[in-house]
């Protein structure tokens, strides 16, 4: 392992002088600067987090804050845990994990402490609690995800809006009428999840303006309630021909569902969902979708971060990444057997008790 000792000797300086440029502390020429640089690039010297903390106060800590509570599906979360965590050592900075349950109080101790430089929020509610604490901190901080009321912070995210408007407008143009969408769980809209509530409206104003059916209904996160579900939307709305998922863990089980009961997908019911390409790709019938870049939020949050702890000008309160849908084989054009009326359906049995809404007309 390449020590501080050995930049030194190679750059014909003094240990405490490589020091000195590693933490600015204090003033050295330019050209030292450069020599010393140029021995740590072809040694390949990496400072010791300990060290660099202390020679510059700074603990090279993020703190990053995980939702782990019911109706989050842990293995998306962890991918943008990982993308986080991939680019703060790029940075050359670990990650300390706080829980969401551990709210305001969790975040000021971290930060009182002064364990974390800065913060990375996810789970963000639409009015988040944790929002006047994060204005006020001496350190800096990131949301993934956007509240109300943005300002005076910065947040970065899916236009997720635009997903729910997009998944409309591409059923549109297949020529679907009656469409709806199985959302995140119960409780997550309960909380004001921001994605969940913008992905709700978007698809909503989308059905609006192009004159279409619409209804949303929240899931749990269980074959069986997919099962139900599929029995409710069939029951509830029989001319139903287009469907939006935006709940990873029902998105298959959905779709056989839908399948066991008769449908073929796509020639009878199309299929769209919002979820990590993975999950779309490698389902048994590639799913047509708008994509979660849960890397490219993640790194983005990190450098919006970094920008901020360096004091960079202009750091954008709010960087919102497009919707992108990518058509499998999961959606198509309503064909005769799709608009086949209503009392051709076989009749299901309706589970009561799964929460949801009316389906609404185009005037709402």
């Amino acid at each position: 392992m390449v020590k501080i000792t050995d930049v030194a000797r190679h750059a014909n300086v003094s240990a405490s002088t490589v020091s000195y440029a590693l933490s600015g502390k204090r003033p050295i020429s330019e050209e030292t600067r450069r020599r010393i640089e140029d021995s740590i690039r072809e040694l390949g010297y990496r400072p010791h987090a300990g060290a660099r903390s202390l020679a510059s106060s700074r603990s090279q800590v993020i703190g990053l804050v995980l939702p782990l509570r019911k109706g989050m599906h842990m293995p998306v979360v962890m991918q943008f845990a990982t993308s986080v965590a991939t680019a703060a050592r790029e940075h050359d900075h670990d990650v300390l994990l706080l829980t969401h349950n551990e709210g305001e109080e969790g975040i000021n101790r971290v930060a009182r402490s002064r364990l974390a430089d800065a913060f990375i929020i996810m789970d963000v509610e639409m009015d988040d609690r944790r929002l006047p604490l994060l204005r006020g901190l001496d350190q800096p901080s990131v949301l993934i995800g956007f509240p109300s009321d943005p300002a005076g912070l910065t947040c970065i995210d899916l236009d997720f809006a635009g997903a729910g408007e997009a998944c409309v407008e591409h059923l549109a143009s297949l020529g679907h009428r009656t469409v709806a969408l199985v959302g995140s769980p119960p409780e997550v809209y309960v909380r004001g999840t921001g994605f969940a509530r913008r992905v709700a409206a978007g698809f909503t104003a989308a059905a609006d303006r192009l004159g279409l059916r619409s209804s949303v209904h929240p899931c749990p996160e269980t074959p069986a309630a997919a099962q139900a579900m599929a029995e409710q939307l069939l029951h509830e709305q029989p001319e139903l021909s287009g469907v939006v998922i935006h709940n990873e863990p029902v998105t298959q089980p959905l779709i056989s569902a839908f399948q066991t009961m008769g449908l073929r997908v796509p020639q009878d019911l199309s299929v769209v969902a919002i979820c990590p390409d993975e999950t779309a790709e490698q389902a048994p019938l590639p799913i047509s979708s708008v994509s979660i870049p849960s890397a490219e939020i993640g790194t983005g949050a990190v450098d919006l971060l970094m920008a901020k702890l360096a004091e960079h000008d202009g750091v954008p309160e709010t960087t919102t990444l497009p919707a992108t849908l990518t058509e499998r084989a999961t959606s198509a054009a309503v064909s005769s057997a799709t608009a086949r009326r209503p009392e051709d359906r076989v009749e299901h049995t309706h589970t009561p008790g799964l929460p949801g809404q009316i389906p609404r007309s185009p005037s709402g």
